[in-house]
C-alpha cells in the first residue's frame, strides 16, 4: 500500500483568483527555502494553467514581484516537449514569455531541458546539470524546495503519461520517456525525484479536469492507469490549487472559496 499522505486543498472561486493564489503561493515557498538556505530551487511545470501565474509574478504593480528573491532563485522544469526553445509547444518559451523576460533572474540561474536534442541526451545533459547545481554525489537524490506540477485530463503529470515506462523508473533523476499515445518523446523528472521535493503543489483549473482531480485523489489506486497517484511525497504533506470548477465532481462539493484537508 502507498504510504499516507496529508492533502491540503484550496479552492478559488475563479482562475484569476486562482492565479492570485498560486503566485502568492510560489513567493511564500521560495521566500521561505531562501531564508532558510540561503538558495530556493524551484522545479516548474509547462501548459497553459501556470501562465498567469507567471504573468502575475512579473508584474511589478502586483504585490508578488517584490516577494520574490530573485538573485537566489534556481529555476528548473518538471518537464518538456522534445522541441525547440522557439516553438509554441515548448514550456521553457511560454515560462519566458509570461515571466523571464520580465523579472530579474540571472540567466545563470535558468536550468532549462534542451528538448531539441536527442530525448536521451537531453535527460542526460539537465540530469548532469540538476547533479551540479544540487552539489550531489553518487546515488543522492535531489530536494527541491518546490514541484509545482500541473494534471492531465487523462490522470498524467509531469510527462509520466498512463502505461508508459518511466512509471517503473527509481533510480534517475531525469529520463526521456516515450509516450505512444502521443506519438512522441518528452523529458520528464522522474517520480520518486518530485516525491523527494519539500513542497509538491498541483495547480488544477477547469471543468474539463473536474474528472481528473476526483480519479486520481478519491479513486481506487492504480498508478499505472492514473500516474499522478504517484506523487506522495516523503514530507507526508501535498497540496492542491484548485479553481471552483475543477472541484465540481468532487464527492464533497466546495463552496466558492474553500480550504481544507483529507487523507489519500
Amino acid at each position: 500500500m502507498p504510504r499516507p499522505v496529508s492533502v491540503s486543498y484550496w479552492v478559488s472561486p475563479t482562475t484569476e483568483d486562482l492565479a492570485a493564489s498560486a503566485a502568492e503561493f510560489f513567493a511564500s515557498v521560495v521566500s521561505a527555502a531562501v531564508e532558510a538556505r540561503g538558495v530556493a530551487r524551484v522545479a516548474v511545470s509547462g501548459g497553459t494553467t501556470p501562465k498567469a501565474m507567471f504573468a502575475l509574478l512579473a508584474d511589478r504593480n502586483a504585490p508578488y514581484f517584490a516577494q520574490v528573491p530573485w538573485d537566489w532563485l534556481q529555476l528548473f522544469w518538471v518537464d518538456e516537449r522534445c522541441v525547440p526553445p522557439t516553438n509554441k509547444d515548448s514550456n521553457y518559451r511560454m515560462t519566458k514569455e509570461a515571466m523571464l523576460e520580465h523579472v530579474p533572474l540571472p540567466a545563470a540561474q535558468i536550468h532549462r531541458i534542451e528538448g531539441e536534442l536527442d530525448p536521451e541526451v537531453a535527460a542526460a545533459r539537465v540530469e548532469a546539470t540538476i547533479r551540479a547545481a544540487f552539489r550531489l554525489e553518487g546515488a543522492q537524490t535531489p530536494a527541491f524546495d518546490l514541484v509545482l506540477l500541473g494534471l492531465g485530463e487523462d490522470g498524467h503529470t509531469a510527462s509520466l503519461f498512463p502505461h508508459t515506462a518511466a512509471l517503473f523508473e527509481m533510480g534517475r533523476i531525469v529520463i526521456a520517456n516515450h509516450v505512444p499515445q502521443k506519438q512522441t518523446w518528452r523529458i520528464t523528472l522522474t517520480w520518486p525525484v518530485i516525491n523527494r521535493g519539500r513542497e509538491v503543489a498541483f495547480l488544477i483549473e477547469g471543468a474539463a479536469k473536474a474528472q481528473a482531480v476526483r480519479n486520481v485523489f478519491c479513486g481506487a489506486y492504480d498508478p499505472e492507469a492514473k500516474p499522478a497517484q504517484l506523487v506522495r511525497p516523503a514530507s507526508g504533506r501535498l497540496t492542491l490549487l484548485l479553481d471552483a470548477a475543477a472541484t465540481e465532481k468532487l464527492p464533497r462539493p466546495a463552496g466558492s472559496e474553500a480550504a481544507g484537508s483529507l487523507e489519500i
